[in-house]
């Protein structure tokens, strides 16, 4: 049988964000419907290149069909050598028979599909006046969770801020060329969270980089980048009586912030208010008050990759884009 190859730029051409909100969405309501069977994620670090390696797989009962994403970051790249600091390679699996139908490029579905993520919490919990967002880090995903933030609110101003503060002039061109908002480099966490009324954290902080004293009534935060044990960018405290939705609340348990809150006593395992799919299906409520401070915590979900890459998939084939090879 014929497999279909996706290079970087086949992918690019077979995407756009407001399509991909729109599949994380079905694939959060298939998770939430009980569809998808998703295997705990795989890990490994490599610290001595400042490198970690995760393996997200899934079945989804939807569509028939299995995905398994092999996502490296390696955050030395681009500093020592021209590589991308994230990639990534993803597998389509037909679920009827398993016979392989694509390889394709998982760096910017990861990326996109984590944007969309973002976008699609802020839907449901931010506030509908939201015009102000702070965020911390300057990489590919702090560029992809404005570009998802800008399909569902009307942001007008970024303040940024990142603990490599050479990325962010062109962090500020590139975002102020693709959305038309202005982009506010900011030279100190407190300055990016001033009149803030969306917070997104996008990096691979092992200290947290935001004190609980900066989170103010009727915030929403978008917590990105703890997405393994050790990982830590907000002070456990703002969970307190805050509106915790977590992507898996196993998952985020077990590597994400909910995780750090949970082992620094700030909450219990209880207070976590529920999935973001359960928001989506109106089992439970969204924002229900102006004041109400809400996090939404993403460790990311393979149905997210998996929604995404049929999208890519069907797409390509209908317009013709990549290359067959004889896998079998």
């Amino acid at each position: 049988m014929k497999t279909l190859l996706l290079n970087l730029e086949d992918v690019k051409k077979s995407l756009s964000m407001a399509e991909v909100i729109e599949a994380v969405e079905e694939g959060y309501l298939a998770y939430e419907a009980g569809k998808v069977q998703q295997p705990d994620i795989v890990s490994m670090e490599i610290p001595s290149y400042n490198g970690e390696t995760d393996i997200k797989s899934c079945y989804n009962g939807l569509n028939n069909s299995m995905s398994i994403k092999i996502a490296s970051g390696f955050f030395d790249n681009g500093k020592i050598n021209n590589l991308p600091t994230m990639i990534g390679m993803l597998l389509l699996l037909d679920g009827k028979t398993g016979a392989p139908m694509c390889v394709m490029d998982g760096s910017l579905i990861t990326g996109i599909r984590t944007g969309a993520a973002g976008a699609v919490s802020s839907k449901l919990l931010a506030r509908e006046d939201a015009r102000t967002v702070a965020v911390i880090g300057g990489g590919g995903q702090a560029r992809m969770q404005i570009y998802g933030l800008c399909q569902v609110r009307d942001i007008q101003r970024i303040q940024v801020f990142s603990p490599y503060p050479d990325e962010l002039l062109s962090y500020k061109e590139d975002v102020e060329k693709e959305t038309g908002r202005e982009v506010v480099i900011c030279s100190t966490v407190s300055e990016a969270m001033e009149n803030a009324d969306i917070a997104v954290s996008t990096t691979p902080s092992k200290e947290y980089l935001v004190s609980g004293d900066l989170v103010k009534p009727g915030m929403h935060i978008v917590a990105v980048g703890a997405d393994m044990p050790g990982k830590n960018e907000w002070d456990p405290a703002i969970f307190k009586g805050a509106k915790v939705v977590n992507d898996s609340i196993p998952q985020c348990l077990s590597r994400g912030e909910t995780r750090n809150a949970v082992l620094s006593g700030v909450i219990k395992e209880e207070d976590i208010y529920g999935e973001i799919g359960q928001i989506l299906s109106g089992k439970k409520k969204g924002r229900e008050t102006a004041e109400e401070i809400t996090i939404f915590d993403t460790t990311g979900m393979a149905i997210q990759d998996n929604v995404t890459a049929m999208k890519v998939y069907k797409l390509a084939m209908e317009k013709g884009f990549g290359s067959y090879f004889e896998f079998l």
